[in-house]
């Protein structure tokens, strides 16, 4: 049985590879899926498993009070998805997808208004 490379190469080679499924990821979503829920979600970055068989896909959506519509939207695409990534990315074994929330818009919002608040009240 052949041991796993560990070296800085095969981080390198994961890391282009969770970038490429990201952009097309987002590609996808503009250019396949014709559901208005998702306009506003956008894929923030994917982690793999050390074995490539599975994804987490980080979503955030920059409207925080359709989040529930977009989370439905998302989820309904996994399966159309992974075969798309499949026909796309050329590769022998596409992993399989599970989208996770990612609050980073949220949370920027948040801190902005914060800091803006915190301004106003130092004037």
């Amino acid at each position: 049985m052949a041991k796993a490379s560990t070296g800085r190469g095969n981080k390198f080679s994961k890391l282009k590879y969770e970038e490429r499924i990201r952009d097309e990821i987002n590609l996808a979503l503009r250019r396949e899926f014709a559901d208005p829920r998702l306009i506003n979600v956008s894929i923030t970055h994917v982690e793999l498993t050390q074995d490539y068989s599975h994804a987490k896909v980080y979503w955030d959506t920059f409207n925080a009070s359709t989040r529930g519509d977009a989370k439905e939207a998302i989820e309904s695409t996994a399966g159309r998805m992974r075969k798309l990534l499949s026909t796309k990315m050329e590769v022998r074994h596409t992993p399989e997808i599970h989208y996770v929330y990612n609050s980073q818009f949220e949370d920027s919002n948040k801190i902005d208004k914060l800091l803006k608040d915190s301004a106003d009240e130092a004037e």
